[in-house]
């Protein structure tokens, strides 16, 4: 069992991307502000892709009563969100904190899109602090005790 992020969750994170790559090929301070969000978010995002987002793709089947033992395998990434989260949400706040940056530079420049993509980027991270983390965290204790229910039941 290979657990993938949700696709919603892949799709949005390389949507932000996306207009990231955009940003950092603009000149000046509003470049700039662009690069530093990319250089804090590039390895940001690829431990929520390995570890916070895969697990949430079980989900559905465990909202449908539909446990298999094999799902323990996110074990290990759900208790790793749950050791460094505190990490996690001090990344966070390096991002934001580059994100106002960018925020303040795109007003200055005029380039409102940009204000606009650092607005979604920020609620993202609210979305992540608040529903995303909390949840792989949860499912990974409940998984482990669905294991241990199958296991006392079938010694």
């Amino acid at each position: 069992m290979d657990a993938q992020a949700p696709q919603p969750l892949h799709v949005e994170h390389q949507e932000l991307g996306h207009f990231l790559a955009k940003a950092v090929r603009e000149a000046g301070e509003l470049g700039e502000a662009a690069r530093l969000v990319a250089r804090l978010l590039e390895a940001h995002m690829e431990k929520e892709e390995t570890f916070a987002l895969p697990p949430l793709a079980l989900l559905p089947a465990l909202a449908r009563g539909k446990f298999k033992p094999e799902m323990a395998e996110i074990l290990a990434q759900t208790d790793y969100v749950k050791a460094h989260l505190s990490d996690l949400l001090a990344e966070h706040h390096a991002i934001l904190a580059a994100l106002e940056r960018l925020i303040a530079a795109a007003r200055a420049a005029n380039r409102f899109e940009y204000v606009e993509f650092a607005e979604k980027l920020i609620n993202h991270a609210r979305l992540e602090e608040e529903v995303l983390y909390p949840a792989a965290i949860v499912l990974g204790e409940y998984v482990r005790l669905k294991l241990e229910a199958t296991l006392e039941l079938n010694p």
